[in-house]
């Protein structure tokens, strides 16, 4: 996003004061005196000029929702629909938006997505909605800084949906933390059945990056103060409840999945414990209720856009809350959805688990590419990017290409999408076409950064076309559900990743072993590895063949219905980099907020 932003800030300073459609840009500010400077980054500056609709008349306007009681204001911009619309009948198709392999030159998935959900709406007799995740606090003041999109393809309000926005993160957290704090309380007590403290599975989360948390000692002082024990803590959206979140399909799902967690074993480990065993499940329910209704906002141009649950995809399952989509599949012609990261992430468990779980089958795949992003992949230098170099984006095609491919066998057709910049020339952009031509898939220039919905018309009748002639019984997961666990490792990191194995560590095999037996061999599994790579290796870019997966540990998600495999040296708690985006972020004597870029 910063890259992107720092090129493009001419343009958007050029496009600043202009009228698109519905969409009109103020360079005052209602917040901020006329003696003041306005921001330096064109995102934030486009995103505070924005005059945004009463979310009530977006709804009314969109998708016709005019009952007062079939939502919740949050303010004047923010809403909570009624659960019960994920109940209706679909009548739209979804699209899913994914990417090449990310590198520091960024590729742009939430601005394509909001993007072609503006352009989709443009097209006669079309509504649209993009269904998108929550942000995580860990990366707004980590290294991404916000993620509402970008240019002229946001979601607003901006910082309000990068700050706790409705509040879902805290609840997911608190539902967890409970369960913790239970858990050692039953330890406390010694109630039954009887936890082994040292076979305890379940740790806490935070909604932030804090590496010096992801070891810790309970229970120092007095015996009144628990029992000691080591523990550990993940971030909130690589909890197992974020993930049971975003696959229930109504509030008794919920409950039953949140009681299913397994927690620990008894001594020897004979017998697993659950979150039933516990009694938490009915308190965390309660702590989820209202946030577990889908949130609406609007985008740039007055659309529609439900953003909800934010489970990461290098470490859990990166796909938006099932009854999110679900609800606006009901509402809308076309839903587009994000997964995070590249398809080898993002893509494959929005396939393999979402899809899977919740029945879904997409209308599309949309890949998002940029040139610099080949370049980089393809051996240059960062420095050189905006040098033209046609050798060197051919030179990183097989990244894209071989997305691309593992897409296809899912049974699923794509289109890919050039987020285009400036510096792109056309040269470079014909290879790009040119090489995707030659695998069957169309690759469209996409300009929703600069222009909004209108820059993103011709992939909206890209995807529309795809949509068309859609035949979604060929969709098909990867693997079967009685596929055991190990060789459905396996099949992904040599299908999906060109790996010539795994390395299974004896630990994690043991356990897959124990899975297995316990009767949950059928569940699909959720690899958590770098997001750099094809690899569990960061450095190996492009596209790697013959590497080994590195399987260290796996974790078991009775409740959210699947099995964590832990690759490399990924961790579940991030850390802060060594220049963190929190620096930048500040508020003005006014209350207002900047810096989220």
């Amino acid at each position: 996003m910063t890259a992107m932003s720092s090129l493009r800030l001419g343009a958007a300073a050029a496009m600043a004061g202009s009228r698109r459609g519905n969409l009109t840009v103020r360079m005052s500010f209602r917040a901020m005196s006329t003696s003041q400077k306005a921001p330096d980054n064109p995102d934030e500056r486009i995103a505070l000029a924005a005059e945004l609709k009463p979310i009530h008349d977006v709804l009314a306007d969109r998708v016709k929702i005019t009952d007062p009681d079939s939502y919740a204001l949050y303010g004047r911009y923010k809403a909570k629909l009624d659960v019960n619309f994920a109940k209706q009948p679909a009548k739209g198709k979804l699209v899913l938006v994914t990417a090449l392999t990310p590198t520091k030159a960024g590729e742009g998935k939430t601005c394509t997505s909001v993007g072609l959900a503006d352009g989709l709406n443009k097209l006669p007799d079309t509504t649209a909605i993009a269904a998108l995740r929550e942000p995580s606090l860990g990366p707004v003041f980590g290294v991404k800084g916000g993620a509402a999109g970008g240019g002229y393809a946001q979601v607003v309000p901006m910082a309000d949906i990068n700050l706790h926005f409705t509040g879902d993160l805290h609840a997911i957290s608190t539902a967890h933390n409970l369960l913790s704090a239970m858990i050692d309380n039953h330890i406390q007590w010694n109630a039954k059945p009887q936890l082994d403290v040292r076979r305890v599975e379940w740790g806490r989360v935070l909604d932030m990056n804090d590496r010096a948390l992801r070891n810790v000692t309970l229970g120092l002082g007095g015996t009144g103060d628990g029992v000691p024990r080591q523990s550990f803590f993940d971030i909130t959206v690589a909890s197992e409840v974020m993930a049971i979140f975003c696959l229930a399909t109504d509030l008794e799902d919920l409950k039953t999945r949140l009681g299913n967690i397994v927690v620990g074993y008894t001594r020897g480990g004979k017998e697993a414990v659950t979150c039933r065993d516990i009694g938490a499940e009915g308190a965390m329910t309660a702590l989820l209720k209202d946030a577990f209704n889908p949130n609406v906002v609007q985008t740039l141009e007055h659309n529609l856009a439900v953003i909800h649950g934010g489970p990461f995809a290098n470490i859990a399952h990166g796909c938006s809350s099932v009854v999110g989509t679900r609800a606006a599949l009901a509402l809308s012609d076309y839903v587009v959805t994000e997964g995070g990261f590249g398809a080898d992430l993002g893509a494959e468990k929005f396939f393999d688990i979402k899809c899977r779980k919740a029945g879904l089958a997409p209308s599309a795949a949309v890949i998002v590419a940029t040139v610099r992003a080949l370049k980089l992949h393809g051996g240059v230098d960062a420095k050189e990017l905006t040098t033209e170099n046609t050798q060197a984006v051919r030179d990183g095609m097989p990244n894209l290409l071989r997305h691309i491919e593992n897409v296809a066998k899912f049974g699923v057709e794509s289109v890919v999408s050039i987020n285009r910049f400036p510096t792109d020339t056309e040269a470079e952009i014909q290879v790009v076409k040119d090489l995707c031509k030659e695998l069957g898939v169309d690759a469209v220039v996409a300009e929703q950064w600069q222009h909004g919905g209108e820059g993103a018309l011709e992939l909206a009748k890209a995807v529309q076309g795809l949509c068309d002639k859609a035949d979604t019984s060929k969709f098909k997961p990867l693997y079967p559900d009685e596929m055991p666990l190990v060789d459905k490792i396996s099949t992904i990191a040599t299908e999906l990743y060109r790996a010539k194995g795994v390395d299974i560590s004896k630990e994690a095999l043991t356990k897959l072993k124990r899975f297995q037996k316990d009767g949950y061999g059928h569940l699909p599994v959720c690899i958590a590895k770098t997001q750099y790579s094809f690899s569990d290796d960061a450095s190996l870019v492009n596209a790697p063949e013959g590497h080994t997966l590195h399987v260290q540990d796996v974790r078991l998600a009775a409740g959210a219905e699947f099995v964590v495999v832990l690759t490399g040296s990924v961790m579940t708690m991030p850390g802060l980099p060594k220049r963190p985006s929190a620096l930048d972020i500040t508020v003005n004597e006014n209350g207002q907020i900047s810096g989220l870029f």
